[in-house]
């Protein structure tokens, strides 16, 4: 007979491996699909764009053939900086027999794309057309809130470029609560990545492992954290994108090691209570 499901009282929580608690003093976010929804769908334009350049190669696959191919590496290397994915697409160019371009210009011509939808978004929030709320993950802003009055440092670590995460966070006016910075893929992008900040805030503040919460929906913050002896918050929101990316969002994190797993953040307080330990 299966153990029946532990979950933090009164909650959606699950605690799936009980961590060291009562020690939280600083805290790490992702940014897209765990506090932002404002580039949600952007799958909607990477994979297009991607199944586009590898149908121009002179040997290639059905468009149904790459869409799985596509799909299935963009999917594995989400959370990690863009480039990574476009890296990934100029290999699969060179194995079909094309000339690959440089991976940043991939990268460059994915966020012409992007932005002009994401811009319109701004646009909607400044003129009112669209509350900000829309655009921020449930609860995200109160878990924030409440973390800070705890005394929690809290920091946002994304792979999406550091200049447009910077411009969102101000725009649904989130910035304000990551007092310990807000850091994003650079221009090199060997000198960013959310290992390179868990290890970071470690070791500037002499912390042990569980005294750092990661707060993420992707694999590879929750793989950080854990391999870093952190307290790992896995968040299963739902994303919105033709292609059903994500929808394996939840076993991802289990795999990754979460030690707790929620839909989203709107149990803020019962989370920050059971592991600060009030």
């Amino acid at each position: 007979m299966n153990e029946p499901t532990k979950r933090i009282p009164g909650t959606s929580v699950q605690i799936v491996d009980k961590p060291v608690y009562g020690r939280v003093r600083h805290a790490v976010f992702d940014y897209d699909g765990t506090v932002s929804y404002m580039r949600d769908g952007w799958q909607d334009f990477m994979v297009p764009l991607m199944i586009e350049v590898l149908e121009s190669c002179p040997r290639h696959e059905s468009n149904e053939e790459l869409e799985r191919l596509v799909i299935d590496f963009v999917d594995h290397l989400t959370g990690k900086q863009t480039i990574y994915q476009m890296i990934r697409l100029a290999e699969e160019v060179q194995k079909r027999g094309g000339t690959a371009r440089d991976p940043l210009e991939y990268k460059n011509e994915y966020y012409a794309r992007l932005n002009t939808e994401v811009e319109q978004r701004y646009e909607d929030v400044r003129s009112g057309a669209r509350q900000r709320e829309e655009f921020i993950v449930e609860g995200a802003e109160d878990f924030l809130q409440e973390a800070r009055k705890r005394g929690v440092r809290c920091y946002l670590a994304t792979g999406t470029d550091e200049e447009y995460v910077k411009d969102e966070a101000r725009v649904v006016r989130l910035d304000h609560y990551f007092d310990g910075g807000i850091f994003g893929a650079l221009a090199n992008y060997t000198e960013f990545s959310k290992e390179k900040v868990i290890r970071k805030i470690l070791s500037d503040f002499d912390l042990q492992g569980p005294e750092l919460l990661i707060v993420g929906d992707g694999y590879v913050e929750i793989l950080n954290g854990r391999s870093a002896g952190a307290v790992c918050l896995g968040v299963h929101t739902s994303e919105k994108n033709k292609y059903h990316m994500n929808e394996d969002k939840r076993d991802r994190l289990l795999r990754a090691g979460a030690h707790l797993m929620a839909p989203d953040l709107r149990n803020g307080d019962a989370i920050l209570n059971y592991l600060c330990g009030t």
